[in-house]
């Protein structure tokens, strides 16, 4: 391995070393994990999203979970094996992935007490009735002959994902579903064969793995995604999962990907503020008993690993055998093959945020990528490039605004071969993400600015920073696209003459060096960050306050409880359902419902209450008659993030390159 001529073989040749899943063999440590997509009953999509990620380098890829039967779907928009709809997904996706030169293998899924009543009019079962926060229901505890025909499902759909021609299944028993629910003291307060004790809880996974091996053969793959750490109340010690793992190498498991938490655990796990890769010692200690108890079965290590880089590092420390990405071939389909070519600075990174993809998947919305706006639209944007050479009459675009919207405008149109010139009056790209990658937990949205600041000039885009570009510097050019973006919502404060008041942008450029005691007026997402931020500088006394009646109003769910989780362990207080009235010079003083006035004492205050768009540009374009389109926030601020920034950024680039040239043009990406 060190002598082959592919730089990224040499430099992480720990990755690139060809492995082996039973008798599967794959052509290096990376797995593509399973996601739900939403748009799985969508074949034509399903595969072109699987073909993009399969001719990016992915040689194993992991379905999205497919239901053993209706009552163990997790929602409308699963797959259920055995029906048409399933069928029709399976063969679009095989063939798209078996043409790329890779290997698909089915997730076998039962939800559980995770299921949802309205999908099918089924009561979710369980293994005991043990309420589900998750989805709101009593599930039914399962007599025996309900658990022998649910473990005949399971062999059932392994039948069928060999008989449709799939190269492995892979059992889900993590995540707080069925198998895990029989395998955790959380769910299962039974006293018979399948639970009463560590070892009789064992008793229904290992019963799953028996009948999904009876189905398929000695010699088909069979991956098992085992719980590593439940972190709920009331769950037993990861140390049983330790022996569980044990005894389902030795009953036929061909590997073990491991998983952490469930969905109703209140300790992060896959958020932006969990540290890369604090999991990966949950598989190791799996894979160390393992070795130990002399089983060869590689054990597969995820969450929050989000480049080849330190999947590199995982598999040089022995931690694990596999490592298992699926949140990071959203935000780039190739991101193996550029680092294969020894270009991992040209990787969009993901960014964990969430807000696109985990979000959306649980519940109906297509599955996206924040910073990748094409993931799940493959078809509808279809991979276009630039032509090798440009002549003096290709078109000239200029874009004003480097944020999310003006990143991904000019991305697009040079991919399609226009001239591209890109102007921010900032030192630097990146827009608002420069303010968010400086908040605590979010230093990966950085990432999102390097990969910008290599694949633009990569695709010939010049651009210039430190220019406000108005209508005399912008011309010349054959159509503008303004994503200059928005301003802070200004607050008019009665004795704002009393304490420094500071807008969001100011706060966030001398952060360091405000006083100790704060109020911020608005508590949405950008006021919940510039809390976090303020609240790491040093001890502070923080106030956020908000007239609604909800913190953190835009995060995703996903995201929000654990954020606040951590504001509250910070100390930051949070008030709703209050108006400030003046600021004084002890604070600021809210109207009280009741007629009585409260004082918030505060040695500065911060607005942070909303964004208007900043349509300054736009105005000046259209009185000097230069065509231009505006995105993003320049086009309106309302119900505004950077989901919808990069995908209009996406649209306006596309829309706008059709009209200037009449046709895409394509060609390999590197």
């Amino acid at each position: 391995m060190p002598d082959d001529p592919r730089p990224g073989f040499r430099q992480f040749p720990h990755v690139f070393a060809p492995g082996r899943i039973g008798t599967l063999e794959v052509p290096h440590r990376i797995i593509m994990g399973s996601m739900h997509l939403n748009f799985e009953q969508d074949p034509p999509a399903l595969a072109s999203f699987y073909a993009e990620r399969a001719a990016g380098g992915a040689g194993l890829i992991v379905t999205g979970g497919a239901a053993v039967n209706r009552e163990g779907s997790g929602g409308p928009t699963y797959l259920v094996a055995g029906e048409v709809p399933f069928r029709e997904a399976a063969a679009a996706a095989l063939e798209a992935v078996h043409n790329a030169g890779a290997k698909l293998a089915l997730q076998l899924f039962h939800a559980g007490r995770y299921a949802f009543e309205s999908t099918y009019g089924l009561q979710p079962a369980a293994p005991s009735a043990v309420w589900s926060a998750y989805s709101k229901a009593m599930p039914a505890a399962m007599d025996e002959e309900h658990v022998r025909r649910t473990l005949a499902a399971f062999a059932a759909a392994a039948a069928q994902a060999r008989e449709l021609g799939f190269d492995a299944v892979e059992i889900m028993g993590s995540e707080g579903y069925l198998v895990n629910q029989f395998a955790s003291a959380a769910t299962n307060r039974r006293d018979d064969s399948w639970g009463g004790d560590a070892l009789r809880r064992q008793a229904f996974p290992l019963a799953v793995l028996s009948a999904v091996r009876g189905a398929v053969g000695t010699g088909f793959p069979v991956i098992f995604r085992l719980s590593g750490d439940d972190l709920v109340d009331g769950a037993g010690p990861p140390e049983e999962y330790v022996s569980l793992a044990g005894a389902l190498a030795a009953g036929g498991a061909d590997a073990l990907n491991i998983g952490i938490g469930w969905h109703e655990s209140r300790i992060p796990t896959v958020q932006a503020m969990v540290p890369h890769g604090t999991w990966l010692p949950v598989a190791a200690r799996i894979r160390q008993h393992l070795a130990g108890a002399g089983h060869t079965v590689p054990v597969i290590g995820s969450n929050r690993i989000n480049s080849v880089a330190q999947a590199e590092a995982a598999l040089a420390d022995r931690m694990v055998d596999f490592v298992s990405m699926a949140r990071p071939l959203l935000a780039d389909p190739r991101i193996i093959a550029k680092s294969a070519a020894g270009r991992p600075d040209l990787v969009n990174t993901c960014i964990a945020c969430n807000e696109a993809c985990i979000d959306r998947s649980l519940g109906t919305e297509p599955v996206s990528c924040l910073v990748n706006p094409r993931a799940g639209r493959e078809r509808a944007f279809p991979v276009s490039f630039p032509p090798r050479t440009r002549s003096a009459g290709t078109p000239r675009a200029a874009v004003a605004g480097a944020g999310p919207a003006g990143l991904q405008a000019a991305a697009a149109l040079a991919e399609a071969g226009i001239h591209v010139d890109l102007f921010e009056s900032a030192p630097g790209i990146g827009g608002q993400f420069r303010l968010a990658c400086v908040v605590p937990g979010k230093a990966d949205f950085a990432e999102t600015i390097r990969y910008f600041s290599r694949e633009l000039p990569r695709l010939g885009v010049e651009i210039h920073t430190g220019v406000l570009a108005g209508a005399e510097v912008l011309s010349g050019f054959s159509h503008v696209i303004d994503a200059t973006g928005v301003l802070p919502r200004t607050v008019r404060l009665p004795g704002a003459e009393y304490l420094p008041v500071y807008d969001y942008h100011e706060a966030f450029a001398v952060a360091a060096a405000l006083p100790r005691r704060l109020a911020i007026v608005g508590a949405g997402g950008i006021a919940v960050d510039l809390a976090h931020l303020l609240a790491e500088h040093r001890f502070r006394q923080i106030t956020l306050l908000r007239r609604g009646s909800r913190i953190g109003e835009g995060i995703g769910p996903s995201t929000r409880w654990a954020v606040l989780q951590a504001l509250r362990s910070a100390g930051v207080a949070m008030l709703t359902g209050v108006s400030c009235k003046e600021v004084t010079p002890r604070g600021l003083i809210l109207a009280g419902s009741g007629g009585q006035d409260e004082l918030v004492p505060a040695d500065a205050v911060i607005v942070a209450a909303g964004q208007v768009e900043n349509s300054s540009l736009s105005r000046e374009l259209a009185a000097a008659g230069i065509a231009h389109t505006s995105v993003g926030g320049a086009a309106s601020a309302a119900g505004l993030n950077a989901v919808r920034a990069f995908a209009e950024g996406l649209a306006s680039g596309r829309a706008l390159a059709g009209e200037l040239t009449g046709e895409r043009k394509r060609a390999p990406l590197p």
